[in-house]
């Protein structure tokens, strides 16, 4: 039977490392249960730097997400729409109907399309306007068409305006943080160099590489206590309590996907704390 064999897994991000922020846990942990993956970068990356040239930046952060990929045995790409450009034009939304059908993924993940970056929320609105057309013949001709539709879910944010995120699917990922961090950590001109730039702590990032490991971990389970904290009332009210979460992970379903059974959410999302979404 298909659902007994390893679940395709489709992720979709706005920038190289946005899979590894958002989603890093659940990818390592079908990763080490055999599934096969494939995390896509909408953007190229070219504007996230402060001194980089962008046309020699797209090489680096191709070469960056195609060294974490290979952490986990992905397939980690980088498209060509320019970073801090994006919008969810029909170009876009084409490119992802066919990357969707030629996968043919059990589920896919994406950004939701309420976000701080706009590129974030051109992919959430590009995914969710490719959905229903993946069943349609007509469209992308090209790509034979699905013939059902997979299971998408919105990775997790903090925004809640205009609408909250619901946190159906929550998982603890403390187990998987380790290899998380270390396909975080290939994302060198990120997590080394821009993002600590960005956030005015350029000086805090150490020299050793070693240290810098142990330095980006720290920084990851900062982000993790923010979740925890963001989503302690809901959590409570399903029947967890935050102070037992290290590091959290927290899906919202799309509607606009197929509605999985309890079965189906057990095998894509593997030890969820409880039956959120049943």
């Amino acid at each position: 039977m298909a659902d007994r064999q390893p679940p395709r897994i489709l992720v979709f991000g706005a920038h190289p490392d946005d899979a590894e922020v958002y989603s890093g846990g659940l990818v390592v942990r079908h990763a080490e249960r055999g599934a096969a993956i494939k995390i896509v970068s909408v953007t190229d990356g070219r504007s996230g730097h402060y001194c980089i040239e962008p046309d020699a930046l797209v090489g680096i952060r191709r070469q960056e997400a195609a060294a974490a990929g290979r952490l986990i045995g992905a397939d980690y790409v980088t498209w060509h729409f320019h970073d801090g450009a994006l919008q969810p034009t029909l170009e876009v939304r084409n490119a992802i109907i066919r990357e969707i059908r030629a996968f043919a993924p059990d589920l896919v993940l994406a950004h939701r399309p309420y976000d701080y970056h706009p590129d974030h929320r051109a992919v959430g609105m590009a995914v969710q306007d490719a959905c229903y057309l993946l069943t349609v013949p007509h469209i992308c001709p090209e790509v034979p068409a699905l013939r059902r539709d997979p299971i998408v879910a919105s990775t997790c944010d903090l925004f809640t305006r205009p609408l909250p995120m619901q946190p159906d699917i929550v998982l603890e990922t403390s187990g998987e943080l380790e290899r998380a961090n270390a396909m975080a950590a290939c994302h060198a001109s990120q997590f080394f160099e821009w993002l600590p730039y960005h956030d005015g702590v350029l000086d805090e990032v150490p020299e050793d590489a070693l240290e810098r490991v142990g330095w980006l971990r720290g920084w990851f389970l900062q982000l993790h206590a923010q979740r925890v904290a963001h989503f302690a009332a809901p959590l409570r009210q399903r029947g967890i309590d935050p102070a037992r979460i290290k590091c959290i992970e927290v899906f919202e379903l799309s509607e606009y996907g197929r509605r999985p059974t309890p079965e189906e959410l057990d095998r894509l999302f593997p030890g969820r704390l409880a039956a959120e979404a049943n």
